[in-house]
């Protein structure tokens, strides 16, 4: 199951960023493939521009890996009660039968 879905993370995060970059063109000469200009230093290009776009880059990676990471977490808790479920479920089974034995005792 974790192998699976860290498969289907990877595929979602590759096939964005690879959606995002065919749009950016060069990063920070100016307006991207997407029309837009990005901003007035992202439009004057050079040295600022650059900085920007790579912040910019940059503050989405940081943003991505948490994401990424509340996503882990959250799933990691969701198996921790799923196991908590499980066992619980399994004392019912253990008590249940009990009764039957108890009942068949009693006969």
């Amino acid at each position: 199951m974790a192998r699976l879905l860290r498969s289907n993370i990877r595929t979602f995060v590759t096939s964005q960023l690879r959606m995002s970059s065919d749009q950016l063109g060069e990063l920070g000469v100016g307006a991207g493939k997407g029309g837009g200009g990005g901003g007035s230093i992202r439009s004057a290009g050079g040295a600022m521009g650059k900085r920007e776009a790579a912040e910019e880059e940059l503050y989405f990676k940081r943003r991505e890996k948490e994401l990424v990471a509340a996503l882990k977490n959250h799933h990691e808790e969701e198996v921790e009660h799923h196991k908590k479920e499980v066992e619980r479920l399994h004392r019912e089974i253990d008590r249940h039968k009990g009764i039957i034995r108890k009942l068949k005792h009693d006969d």
